[in-house]
């Protein structure tokens, strides 16, 4: 995030980093990503570390648990050098409450490298790296701690209470007014989007480990021609086609696939995945803009989001 959390003690940071042995000489919050936040710690000997905080009441702290053991488990059993996997803490765990309630900290190896941002387009030989290392972590046997990732929208609830309700105005903040008016202008499109979403959403599919966002941004470039993935919190069981659909651009992508994993693509899953990715940014927007917010950076990008997600369902619903 390009913002600070507000009611975020930055303070509890440096004796949480001691349950690592990590004595921090200096901490830098560093705004990158969307959703968690982020600081650079090193050590007096120049030493480096990346320290997520992530807020737990957006996904549960069990569910964030799991999927960071599952991460760990991948790098250090599986062998998958290519996972950007949190380090564990003295006791053995990679996720720490700072707080009862909101905050808990993972520490990540901090890498070089040239990080690569969302909406990217990659060319086809970079493609063909990231769909290599996919197919190897399809064909991983899942950690024990992996959990599953059911194809249902996480903020349908809220997303279709905003589309039966509008009558009641949007009072959190600046983008509110304008955000309710454009989700009006778009109900057609959105009631037209979950309606093809519930059609999609009982297709078979076996099970395999998936990153669950291989975006551009979650790929980092790093010395000597190695692709690190980045940002595991998503992982989980699911159909291959969840990540495939981020990855591949081409009929060749999605061959190179099937050749080094003998299982061929379905196009049915892959628009299911297209969809649900732009149906679960809107709810997320949504209960952005109805709660409260300021204008702020992340505000901004979020509006930014919303407008560029609801501009892509609109040509999905005419195509």
């Amino acid at each position: 995030m390009r913002d600070r959390p507000d009611d975020f003690d930055e303070g509890l940071l440096r004796p949480a980093l001691g349950e690592w042995e990590i004595e921090a000489a200096t901490l830098d919050y560093a705004p990158v990503g969307f959703g968690d936040f982020h600081w650079v710690a090193a050590d007096r000997g120049g030493r480096r570390w990346f320290v997520t905080v992530a807020d737990v009441r957006r996904r549960t702290f069990d569910g964030l648990r799991l999927a960071m053991e599952t991460a760990a488990a991948l790098r250090e059993e599986a062998g998958l050098d290519f996972v950007v996997a949190p380090l564990r803490a003295a006791d053995g765990t990679t996720l720490r409450r700072l707080d009862r309630h909101r905050y808990a900290m993972s520490v990540f190896p901090y890498e070089d490298g040239t990080p690569g941002h969302f909406g990217d387009e990659l060319p086809a030989g970079e493609r063909a790296l990231v769909i290599d290392l996919l197919a190897e972590l399809h064909a991983t046997p899942p950690p024990l701690p992996t959990p599953g990732r059911p194809v249902e929208l996480t903020g349908r609830a809220g997303l279709e209470q905003a589309l039966r309700d509008t009558s009641l105005s949007w009072l959190g903040g600046p983008y509110a007014g304008p955000a309710q008016e454009l989700i009006a202008d778009h109900a057609g499109v959105l009631r037209r989007g979950l309606e093809e979403f519930d059609r999609l959403a009982g297709r078979p599919g076996e099970p395999v480990v998936t990153h669950g966002e291989p975006h551009p941004g979650n790929l980092l470039r790093a010395p000597g021609g190695r692709r690190l993935l980045l940002d595991w919190d998503t992982v989980g069981m699911a159909v291959p086609e969840r990540d495939l659909w981020l990855v591949a651009g081409t009929d060749d992508d999605l061959a190179r696939y099937a050749e080094a994993t003998g299982r061929k693509p379905d196009p049915g899953a892959l628009a299911l995945y297209r969809l649900r990715w732009a149906l679960d940014d809107v709810a997320e927007f949504v209960a952005w803009f109805r709660g409260p917010h300021g204008a702020t950076p992340d505000a901004e990008q979020a509006w930014q989001g919303l407008t560029g997600t609801l501009r892509e369902l609109a040509k999905l619903s005419s195509s």
